[in-house]
């Protein structure tokens, strides 16, 4: 049974402040790729492409946790909490609005043994 747990955490820029938005999210990187329960930790930003003209948010990070408890851990390191206070919640922040989501990759009803 895979424990693991994906995050797509979407983030959206105020107008003018893409590009330091974009920064300040890649400077959460290193400590958290320090992180044991860290598979991947990685932040995108949104591209020009016919093939995929989906609507998103134009910065997002993909997150890979080994299982729950790693990302609930990393949810509640200080760095992480202080982006969101100084960054989202504050009005002074780089960021108008944040979508953080978690999924599994296991079928609702799975009954494989637990370990």
């Amino acid at each position: 049974m895979s424990r693991k747990i994906y995050c797509i955490a979407g983030f959206k820029p105020k107008p003018g402040h893409e590009a330091a938005a974009f920064e300040a999210l890649q400077a959460l990187e290193p400590n958290t790729h320090r992180e044991d329960g860290c598979l991947r930790y990685t932040v995108t930003r949104k591209i020009d492409s016919p093939f995929a003209q989906g609507d998103s948010y134009p910065i997002v990070f993909h997150e890979t946790w080994a299982n729950r408890e790693a990302f609930e851990a990393h949810c509640q390191r200080r760095e992480i909490q202080a982006f969101f206070e100084t960054q989202v919640e504050s009005p002074d922040g780089l960021i108008e609005d944040a979508n953080v989501c978690v999924y599994t990759d296991e079928p609702a009803e799975f009954d494989a043994p637990r370990f």
